[in-house]
């Protein structure tokens, strides 16, 4: 099962185009600082600014410089169920571990429509899939009578809870089972998240501090209660404040501020205010502090 701090990947552009150098040095990076698994091409990664071509490019070479040392979880998702198809088949095909698959945005598909769209990407695959749950995002918010049918495929395998409701990891756990994979999607609940039955956190903020991230869940699987909340408090801040903008700008910034890649998004995303980077590089000194 995926557990832990899964980094969903920023994508280093450089006038324009896709920054492998950088890439490749935050994959290692993410490696060496003991992040548990990988998200390339999720909406952190601006997947929706991303042609076809850079999303399969971006996926496999992660894949390729990873080299199985932690998992690869292919953000395939789309509000195309065609088009959702080919990227999870892409993202199978190239070696991902799994694939992240969000509900439909803008379309607004019922919840029979929701379940027929998982429904045919899972059977046009092999590969396991996680539920991309984000009504913030996309509008729609998938009931859990409609994850718990999709739960009963062979590969659907878990969630990717971005609610913020942190009733439902414990009532998804009574209704569905604890081998159903659950991962916050806010790295503001990361740590309630943990309390309330959830495994781990797809997170934006591990984009930056990747040892901290990882070491509040290690903390808390280890049962070091101090550990994990001295983690979760240091990390509030950041957690909020990457967010006072367009995601990712704010933590683009930061990744520039620590030397890992440029700022450069691609609109319609700007990069992130005065104001906001201010927000930031309070919030990242902090996360540092080593006496909170």
């Amino acid at each position: 099962m995926f557990h832990g701090s899964i980094t969903a990947l920023i994508t280093p552009f450089k006038n324009g185009e896709i920054d492998w150098k950088s890439f490749e040095n935050l994959i290692e990076w993410q490696i060496e600082k003991g992040t548990h698994a990988l998200v390339p091409c999720g909406t952190t990664g601006e997947s929706p600014t991303l042609s076809h071509d850079e999303h399969r490019s971006i996926v496999k070479r992660c894949i390729d410089v990873v080299k199985g040392r932690i998992p690869v979880i292919a953000g395939s998702g789309s509000n195309s169920t065609k088009e959702a198809i080919e990227l999870t088949q892409n993202a199978q095909n190239d070696g991902a571990d799994a694939a992240l698959v969000i509900t439909p945005y803008y379309n607004k598909p019922t919840q029979s429509g929701m379940y027929a769209h998982f429904h045919a990407v899972h059977e046009a695959s092999n590969i396991p899939i996680i539920i991309y749950n984000i009504p913030g995002r996309c509008i729609v918010d998938m009931d859990l009578s409609t994850m718990a049918k999709l739960a009963k495929l062979p590969n659907i395998i878990g969630v990717k809870d971005a609610t913020g409701d942190l009733y439902r990891p414990l009532i998804t756990r009574h209704i569905i089972g604890k081998d159903f994979c659950q991962l916050s999607g806010d790295d503001c609940t990361a740590g309630a998240f943990l309390a309330q039955g959830g495994v781990g956190c797809i997170s934006v903020i591990s984009n930056v501090v990747p040892d901290k991230c990882a070491q509040m869940q290690n903390a808390w699987t280890n049962g070091d209660i101090k550990t994990y909340e001295k983690l979760r408090d240091s990390l509030a801040l950041l957690a909020n404040d990457v967010f006072c903008e367009s995601s990712p700008a704010p933590i683009k910034y930061a990744a520039k501020k620590l030397g890992l890649c440029s700022d450069e998004v691609r609109l319609p995303i700007l990069p992130a205010t005065d104001q906001a980077r201010k927000k930031v590089d309070t919030a990242l000194k902090f996360a540092n502090m080593e006496d909170i």
